[in-house]
């Protein structure tokens, strides 16, 4: 009995990773690219005037379940929410979307690997501890400063057995930056589409497309500021 019951806990973790294997085995993934969204969409924006809140209730729940499988596809997710919903509220469905689908990870990982991230690697570790000194904090600094991939925070998190509350609220509040960023990003992007034009680089330049890029060049720079600060942090120190 004392041998089945860590299997047990791995389940919930089990059944996301299925699910993300089949996705992927299945061709869901040919479905979630800026060629698809702009070939469909006549048909995603007469169906989103259609549905109304039912739209957006799908789209969430679209965002939520590939998110907790896992799948890379969250900046092509919000860019879609800004291009069918708006900045604003694309970028709010992609966040609550967002939200419950990184949540569904971190509760399947905490039950599974709740004080297994001594044995993770050093990686896990490093973030574990992290998460022990100041929980909150540190997770906001993951959230606004993607110095580690988003479902390795979502896994490491779990396995430090962070606080559910701290957790929501600290992904919640990391993510609305680059979130409002990208949803700002496909708004341009549904412009340019209704105008007629094909994607290429001269779209660039398209002041709907390029403001945004830079807010995200803006945003990349973050991790080096954030490793400068912290270099000279620990010479202050010493």
């Amino acid at each position: 009995m004392a041998r089945r019951e860590p299997l047990r806990r791995l389940l919930p973790l089990a059944i996301l990773a299925l699910g993300g294997g089949l996705f992927v085995a299945l061709g869901g993934g040919r479905y979630l690219s800026f060629a698809a969204l702009a070939a469909n969409r006549e048909w995603l924006v007469a169906a989103v005037a259609q549905a109304g809140t039912t739209a957006a209730v799908a789209f969430i729940l679209t965002y939520a379940g590939l998110v907790a499988l896992s799948f890379p596809a969250a900046e092509l997710l919000t860019i879609a929410g800004g291009f069918l919903f708006g900045r604003w509220l694309g970028a709010a469905y992609a966040v609550i979307g967002a939200t419950i689908g990184a949540t569904l990870v971190f509760l399947a990982a905490r039950a599974g690997l709740a004080g297994l991230a001594a044995r993770a690697g050093p990686w896990a570790e490093r973030l574990a501890a992290g998460f022990r000194r100041n929980s909150f904090n540190y997770l906001l600094v993951l959230r606004l400063i993607p110095l580690f991939p988003f479902w390795l925070v979502n896994l490491a998190a779990g396995a430090a057995g962070l606080p559910l509350r701290v957790y929501i609220l600290g992904t919640l509040i990391g993510i609305l930056p680059a979130t409002f960023i990208y949803a700002n990003l496909g708004t341009g992007l549904g412009a340019v589409i209704a105008e007629g034009r094909s994607p290429d680089f001269a779209l660039l330049l398209h002041p709907g497309l390029l403001l945004p890029i830079l807010a995200l060049a803006a945003l990349a720079l973050l991790p080096l500021l954030y490793q400068r600060w912290r270099a000279r942090r620990g010479q202050a120190a010493e």
